[in-house]
């Protein structure tokens, strides 16, 4: 049986295998989640907020990913590296924009204001 998962803002929808983490899912689907650590949990940059479906479609949190998220998880955060597809139910996830790529739509939209 396999999960849907959908990335938002992209909307982007694939079906992947139950046990797939969010990470692996995104690569499939090709949408770009930050990461330093390969998917290792330390780097903490592959955070997203799940919008549907966490509580029956993920797996259950693991002790390490609830320690590095502290209080994010409250606010419905995990770690792409960490969370797994249970099968049970589809998978909406919000990416947030990388820091670099939004740093440079500001600077395109500053300029673009600039000319008028």
């Amino acid at each position: 049986m396999a999960s849907e998962i959908t990335f938002m803002p992209d909307d982007k929808s694939i079906q992947a295998r139950p046990g797939t983490t969010v990470l692996d899912a995104a690569r499939k689907a090709r949408v770009h989640i930050r990461t330093r650590c390969s998917g290792k949990a330390a780097c903490l940059m592959c955070k997203v907020r799940v919008i549907a479906g966490g509580e029956t479609g993920l797996k259950a949190m693991n002790v390490n990913e609830r320690l590095k998220l502290g209080s994010l998880y409250e606010e419905g955060y995990r770690l792409a590296c960490q969370a797994k597809l249970s099968g049970q139910e589809p998978v909406t996830v919000f990416v947030p924009e990388d820091p670099l790529k939004s740093a440079i739509r500001r600077q395109l939209e500053k300029q673009q204001e600039e000319e008028w």
